[in-house]
């Protein structure tokens, strides 16, 4: 059972993107401007196309607040389609509008264009196109930023930074979230302060440099570029998620998550793949712990009532995060560590060979406007599928309808673990 459902409609060139998320409590401060700050992240990005230049991101709240607070129902948001203007007759609902611009014919090759052509039997392939485009992610982000204020109300932080773009990766990476000790937390956050100042969103200036001169180079050749981000939660309590049935371990739940992200084709948790090549010995988490008297324990526990750490809540603590912070599907109380991976985009201006999907012969594929780049807005894009699902598995254990009710349950919950 989903607590927290939500859904999105709009094509990329239509009037407008419509989302609508259900399960978040009232009392809920909220604002437009909370929203608009993550959109304006997707939004940027060494590498993006033109048509970042067209759009600047607004999301309008329709309903589900009321002056400034969540009130419980379903919340409904809008973002405009500032192209829309060029596309009136070409993307219009009505009938009469029909034939005022060519059909798309051609295919491109790793888009879902050919696929969808058949699966929906549609001889116009923008029937396909406009939906399955990555504009839609706009949404989701606007969403994701919903929970992302919703957590932040318990201390959960999330964050990404990007670690590779084509074969430029971090000199030395090895997954930073991986490390443990009691500094994780603050090391990740540190280390997305600097993503935050790096044009491709990467904490490594020199890196940076090497990535931007890439993608420049990459521009002139008309080609694309994928790439690797990683993403972390930090101030998760351990109990999220669960074991006894498939589709409810959160580790399932946040790879679905990230991979139904437009053009991500691997995800990883914790050391991920790397995890294969050593050793068992080398890559568990060993368990610590750490006696504290009443008085110790209450001092932790008003100190971290909002922001959990299982050393001070629990006595329990590990010194590697190998795991990811969750093992048998259930959160262990470390950062969450996800890692996903980025094909190139698909939509190249150095065209690929396809086929007229009408004459059946030979052609070149299909340009659309695209980006050369997107790897630093598919960062942003992971942390609000993560944030969103994070927030599924929160409400299923604390439940509540209102912000109140949900921090009493919380409050109890934490103090109850800090006695095993």
């Amino acid at each position: 059972m989903s607590y927290l459902r939500f859904l999105t409609s709009g094509e990329s060139h239509g009037k407008a993107l419509i989302g609508i998320i259900e399960g978040i409590p009232s009392g809920l401060y909220l604002s437009e401007e909370d929203i608009d700050r993550d959109l304006k992240r997707r939004q940027s990005g060494y590498g993006r196309g033109a048509r970042m230049k067209i759009e600047s991101d607004h999301a309008e709240i329709l309903s589900g607040v009321r002056w400034g607070k969540t009130i419980g129902s379903p919340i409904s948001l809008s973002i405009e389609n500032k192209d829309w203007k060029n596309w009136i007759e070409g993307m219009s609902p009505y009938q009469d509008a029909k034939g005022s611009i060519p059909p798309v014919t051609k295919p491109r090759p790793g888009h879902a264009d050919l696929s969808g052509a058949i699966k929906y039997y549609r001889h116009d392939i923008r029937d396909i196109l406009e939906r399955s485009s990555a504009r839609e992610t706009a949404m989701r982000v606007a969403l994701g930023a919903i929970a992302k204020k919703f957590l932040s109300g318990f201390g959960i932080h999330v964050g990404s930074y990007v670690v590779q773009i084509g074969k430029i990766r971090i000199k030395g990476y090895r997954g930073q979230g991986v490390k443990g000790s009691s500094e994780s937390t603050r090391t990740l956050e540190s280390i997305f302060k600097k993503a935050e100042m790096s044009p491709v969103r990467c904490p490594s200036k020199e890196t940076t440099k090497k990535m931007i001169k890439l993608i420049d180079k990459t521009i002139k050749e008309g080609n694309s570029l994928g790439g690797i981000f990683e993403i972390f939660v930090t101030g998760v309590p351990a109990g999220l998620g669960n074991h006894v049935q498939w589709d409810r371990r959160l580790d399932g739940r946040l790879a679905q998550a990230l991979m139904s992200i437009q053009a991500i084709k691997s995800v990883e948790v914790g050391l991920g793949f790397k995890m294969a090549e050593h050793f068992g010995s080398e890559v568990m988490d060993e368990i610590f712990y750490i006696a504290k008297s009443k008085e110790q324990r209450a001092k932790s526990l008003n100190s971290q009532i909002r922001t959990p750490n299982s050393e001070l809540i629990t006595g329990f603590y590990r010194k590697t995060n190998y795991a990811g912070g969750i093992e048998g599907g259930i959160t262990n109380g470390m950062p969450i560590i996800l890692r996903a991976s980025m094909k190139p985009i698909p939509t190249l201006r150095r065209a690929l060979r396809s086929i007229n999907i009408i004459t059946k012969k030979p052609v070149e594929a299909a340009y659309e406007r695209s980006d050369i780049c997107a790897v630093p807005a598919a960062g942003v894009i992971g942390e609000a599928m993560a944030a969103l699902t994070i927030t599924d598995a929160f409400l299923e254990k604390f439940g509540g309808d209102s912000i109140v009710e949900t921090k009493r349950n919380y409050d109890s919950y934490i103090e109850h673990i800090g006695k095993f």
